[in-house]
């Protein structure tokens, strides 16, 4: 859901970045809107003005957070020139394990697994969504003649799992060299599959 109004003052645009930025050091599972509002120089009462409630502000969060990640996938997006599976996920792969990155995957790691014990609450429909986004990007890094077969969408669910999987475990671990030596293996595995079933 993005910001209450069509066309978000500055103010708005200004508090929402700021709440972000605040989310990202310390996750929503304990948001509490008088601190948040002290730390980014705002007031409970305008937050609640401008979001309508607390789940108003949680989802502004979510659409956010949702905006850098499909930054993300729009530059891998080459329907024209596909780049293959392979490719792709190692390019995803070398951004989730930069360090840098490590809070926006934490605040979504949080969200996605909120959005599946409370289907009903503001993260309503995160997880399906993030699915969707990440399933349809990878698609467009497939060659034509893959794409859109049985087998393409297996590869590229299959993809987008061994990515999530080692993404929780180097969130839980921070064993970035094990980490990724795994993904490598992995993704040198599914080539194979890919190009002997081609």
């Amino acid at each position: 859901m993005p910001l209450r109004t069509a066309n978000p003052s500055a103010r708005q645009t200004e508090l929402l970045e700021a709440a972000y930025a605040y989310s990202l050091r310390h996750g929503l599972n304990d948001l509490s809107l008088r601190p948040l509002a002290e730390s980014i120089g705002s007031s409970t009462r305008v937050l609640m003005f401008l979001f309508g409630n607390k789940d108003g502000l949680v989802r502004a969060l979510l659409e956010r957070a949702r905006t850098d990640e499909l930054a993300l996938l729009a530059e891998l997006r080459r329907p024209e020139q596909p780049v293959g599976l392979g490719s792709a996920a190692r390019e995803v792969w070398a951004w989730l394990a930069a360090e840098e990155h490590r809070p926006l995957l934490r605040l979504w790691a949080e969200a996605y697994a909120r959005s599946l014990v409370d289907p009903d609450g503001p993260w309503a429909g995160f997880a399906r969504n993030t699915v969707e986004d990440w399933l349809d990007v990878l698609a467009e890094c497939q060659p034509r003649t893959e794409r859109h077969t049985e087998k393409g969408a297996v590869l590229r669910t299959l993809t987008l799992a061994v990515l999530r999987g080692a993404l929780l475990d180097l969130l839980a671990t921070d064993d970035e060299r094990r980490v990724t030596a795994a993904v490598h293996q992995q993704v040198a595995l599914l080539g194979g599959v890919s190009h002997s079933e081609g």
